[in-house]
């Protein structure tokens, strides 16, 4: 029996469609509908889920540090006083 490299897993298909996996005929299909082949189908799949359920970002060491907040009211001007209204409410009294 051929090994197959380190970074590699066997995927094998169910035997009917379910909430945790899907049958080749349907793999097959959602491939020909995305007009790529079965493997790439996989990949973009996982793909999503991976977008959907994973962070997108490093996270953050914590609050700021004095030098930072230093470094950014410095680029900002702090002369002025600045607001914004929302138009999502109304806010005017009758």
């Amino acid at each position: 029996m051929p090994s197959r490299p380190a970074d590699q897993i066997a995927f094998r298909y169910r035997a009917v469609d379910s909430a945790t996996g899907v049958t080749r005929k349907t793999a097959k299909r959602l491939a020909e509908r995305m007009g790529v082949d079965e493997t790439q189908a996989i990949h973009i799949a996982l793909h999503q889920m991976a977008v959907k359920l994973l962070p997108q970002y490093e996270a953050d060491k914590g609050p700021l540090t004095a030098a930072q907040l230093k470094q950014i009211r410095k680029r900002v001007p702090q002369d002025s006083h600045r607001s914004v209204r929302s138009s999502l409410f109304d806010t005017e009294t009758a």
